[in-house]
């Protein structure tokens, strides 16, 4: 019996490389996206084929619609089949005011984490629907969409917002075809991301301010990750699913 293939977007680290490893030990192949990070893309990807997935790396920035071209035809080349998207891939920069912020910045935002997920989505829902078999796409979106992230990074914020919203109407158009699309909105994370924001202490700063009083592990993230991936979520679709430690 084949296993499930499970495409992971930004997969190198953080929460994406904890999805590809608990991925890993519960039986299915991998397809590990990266832009750049490949020396981790490839420690991760290490770490999967002990636990005995077959792993394909596809390096490629999803802001650009023939680097995701280039991933699927990948995946159709090694493996041929698609069971599951985690549509990770994400950029958050520098903390700022929206007017210190410019069309550049603006731009890149949007192109990544919002028109590239979107793009990622098309390409998956189009195989699992000529496969005929359903499938599953988890979206990351943030507890920022909630929040608004006002004097930190709106535009990051508004860009989760907009995951949320495009999470639901595909949810709609796919239903039908047994195609489950959700998303998860992370909160205080211990990820590399708030180093990427110029705030490597963030989390630890915060904590105090979340209900449990403790910042959250990309692990504990991943798991309600897989957890929709997995058949016993198979009545869920539509839903965004906080993981916030109550924030």
């Amino acid at each position: 019996m084949m296993k499930p293939v499970l495409l992971i977007t930004g997969g190198s680290s953080g929460i994406g490389a904890a999805c590809a490893e608990i991925a890993a030990d519960r039986g299915y192949d991998i397809a590990l996206n990266y832009r750049s990070s490949q020396q981790a893309a490839e420690a991760v990807a290490d770490t999967c084929r002990v636990a005995g997935a077959d792993v394909l790396l596809c390096q490629g920035d999803v802001a650009d619609p023939a680097a995701i071209a280039a991933i699927y035809a990948q995946i159709d080349d090694h493996f041929g089949r698609l069971n599951a998207v985690i549509n990770n891939a994400g950029i958050v920069d520098q903390t700022a005011r929206l007017v210190d912020m410019d069309h550049g910045r603006l731009e890149r935002m949007f192109q990544v984490n919002v028109i590239g997920a979107m793009l990622v989505a098309k390409e998956a829902v189009l195989r699992m629907q000529a496969a005929g078999q359903g499938g599953v796409i988890v979206n990351i979106s943030s507890a920022a969409a909630r929040l608004g992230s006002g004097n930190q990074y709106v535009d990051y914020a508004a860009s989760k917002a907009a995951i949320d919203c495009f999470t639901k109407g595909l949810s709609d158009e796919v239903a039908a075809d047994n195609i489950r699309i959700m998303a998860i909105r992370p909160g205080l994370i211990e990820t590399g991301l708030h180093a990427k924001g110029g705030e490597p202490g963030r989390a630890d700063r915060l904590a105090h301010m979340v209900p449990m009083k403790r910042k959250g592990s990309a692990e504990e993230v991943a798991l309600a990750i897989m957890w929709l991936v997995s058949d016993e979520a198979s009545y869920v679709t539509g839903s965004t699913l906080d993981v916030t430690g109550g924030r």
